[in-house]
């Protein structure tokens, strides 16, 4: 369920579906760096500006499903226009800021970036940029990434399927939003 929240601005209520804690796994493959499972998750709040904050977290998973060790983290702003053309600055655990532009499709809740700007600290590894994909498919976030560095070529490095995070606060305000003239006995709802 996609709810709007009263104090999002105004801007951003495209944007909506992203709005909550999101947790899930995926997979990780990219030449000179492990290939391994990851688990994650990924924050997108607001406090009434014209921007949403991000925040993800991942980290390696064993075969068992169980957390190894971190594997990336990311902060970040995201902003819409009239246009749906989106900009995001991020920046990355490892030394790394980004730029990045694209747009919400049309009628479906899918974004498409690309990066326009990468900074690097002299610690980073070596990165010239990527693409993304994002899209709200049957009520779960899936995101595919893409990356190149001066070695290797533009090609896709995680993907990952997350499920929205359901926090007490939610339950309770979900109950509150139900009518008051529910059966007594429950069974009759459900006929």
């Amino acid at each position: 369920m996609i709810e709007i929240p009263s104090d999002l601005h105004k801007d951003l209520v495209p944007l909506a579906f992203l709005l909550g804690t999101w947790a899930g796994a995926g997979v990780h493959d990219f030449p000179g760096s492990e290939k391994c499972n990851f688990g994650q998750e990924v924050t997108f709040s607001h406090d009434g500006r014209d921007f949403l904050e991000y925040q993800s977290h991942s980290w390696v998973l064993d075969k068992d499903g169980n957390k190894v060790r971190p594997l990336e983290s990311e902060h970040g702003y995201w902003r819409i226009d009239a246009e749906r053309k989106l900009d995001v600055v991020m920046v990355r655990q490892d030394g790394v800021v980004e730029v990045w532009y694209g747009e919400l499709a049309h009628q479906k809740p899918q974004i498409d970036l690309a990066t326009d700007a990468v900074a690097r600290t002299a610690a980073s590894a070596p990165y010239s940029g990527g693409k993304r994909l994002y899209g709200y498919v049957k009520g779960d976030l899936l995101w595919a990434g893409e990356k190149q560095t001066p070695e290797v070529s533009l090609r896709p490095y995680m993907s990952a399927q997350l499920k929205k995070v359901v926090t007490p606060e939610d339950v309770e305000r979900w109950a509150k939003a139900l009518p008051d003239d529910l059966p007594d006995d429950g069974i009759a709802f459900f006929k």
